[in-house]
C-alpha cells in the first residue's frame, strides 16, 4: 500500500471485520504497516468520526457513521428496495440462505440477503455482507467467472488465488480444475459447489447478466449446509434459480448499482 488513501481504506476495511475493535499494534501487524503511521492515520481517523477508541483499552473501531454511509448509498441505489422480493420468494421456496453480490471494480460484493430456514441447522454468515466473494472457491465467484472466457477468468480469479486459509477441502486446486468446473457451470448454466468455499457448505449461484449485452453484473446464490442441501436438490432449483437471475437482470435500468457494475467490468 503506497498511498495515505490506501493504507486509511485498509484500516477502514480492517476494521469493518471487528466489531470490538483492535489495538494499534494488532492493526498495524496485520497490514504490515509501521505502528507510528498507523497510530498517526487512526488519530485523523477518530477527529473525522469514523472510528473512536475506546476509553479502557485503548482499541480502536468504527463508528455508526462509517456505516451510515453504505447503508445510505445501498437505501438511495434502490438496489435492495427493488430486488428484495425476488430474493425473499427463492429463499421460500429453497428453505435456505439466498443473497445477491454485484460486480464492483474487481470483485463481488454480497449487498443482499433473505433467510429461508426457519427451523434446524441454519447457514448464516452475516458477516458476509459487504464483503467480496472468493471467485475461485464460492459458488457467486464461479457462477460470474462463467460469463468471461476463459483467459480472463484464469487472471481474474489467480490475483486473489484459488483457495483461502478459510476454503474448504473442495476448492478448486489449480487453474485446470477451475478451467473444468467453469465449463461444467457454462454447461449447466449456474455453478454448484460442494464443500468448496467453506467446510460443511453447499452453494449453487446463477450470474445476472445485463439485459443488453448479457455480461455479468452480478449473481444470486443459495448456500446451505452439506448435510442437508443436497446436489439434487440443488439441481431442481436450478431452472427457478435461472430465471430469477434472468429478472433481476431486467432490473439493471431501475438502479444505478447495477450501471455501475456495467461500466466496472468494462473497466
Amino acid at each position: 500500500m503506497s498511498s495515505v488513501v490506501d493504507r486509511t481504506f485498509a484500516i477502514l476495511e480492517l476494521l469493518s471485520t471487528v466489531p470490538d475493535g483492535l489495538s494499534v499494534k494488532a492493526i498495524a501487524e496485520h497490514l504490515d504497516m509501521p505502528p507510528s503511521g498507523t497510530h498517526r492515520l487512526l488519530g485523523q481517523l477518530v477527529q473525522t468520526g469514523y472510528v473512536s477508541q475506546d476509553r479502557v483499552q485503548g482499541d480502536y473501531g468504527l463508528t455508526m457513521r462509517a456505516a451510515a454511509i453504505g447503508m445510505s448509498f445501498l437505501r438511495r441505489s434502490k438496489v435492495v428496495e427493488i430486488t428484495q422480493p425476488i430474493l425473499d420468494s427463492i429463499a421460500q421456496e429453497a428453505h435456505e440462505l439466498v443473497r445477491l453480490s454485484v460486480l464492483e471494480t474487481d470483485g463481488l460484493i454480497w449487498i443482499g440477503v433473505a433467510q429461508g430456514a426457519t427451523v434446524g441447522l441454519r447457514y448464516d454468515p452475516g458477516e458476509d455482507q459487504g464483503q467480496i466473494a472468493h471467485l475461485a472457491s464460492s459458488a457467486s465467484g464461479l457462477a460470474w467467472l462463467s460469463t468471461l472466457d476463459d483467459d480472463a477468468a484464469l487472471m481474474r480469479a489467480a490475483r486473489a488465488g484459488f483457495q483461502t486459509e478459510t476454503s474448504g477441502p473442495n476448492a478448486p486446486r489449480g487453474a485446470a480444475e477451475l478451467l473444468e468446473r467453469l465449463g461444467e457451470t457454462r454447461a449447466r448454466g449456474y455453478s454448484i459447489v460442494i464443500e468448496s468455499f467453506m467446510a460443511g457448505m453447499n452453494a449453487m449461484a446463477a450470474p445476472i447478466r445485463h439485459p443488453d449485452n448479457g455480461q455479468g453484473i452480478g449473481t444470486i446464490s443459495i448456500s446451505g449446509p452439506s448435510v442437508r442441501f443436497f446436489p439434487s436438490t440443488m439441481e431442481a432449483l436450478g431452472p427457478r434459480l435461472m430465471s430469477a437471475a434472468e429478472d433481476l437482470g431486467k432490473m439493471a435500468y431501475a438502479s444505478q448499482f447495477f450501471r455501475r457494475a456495467l461500466s466496472s467490468q468494462a473497466d
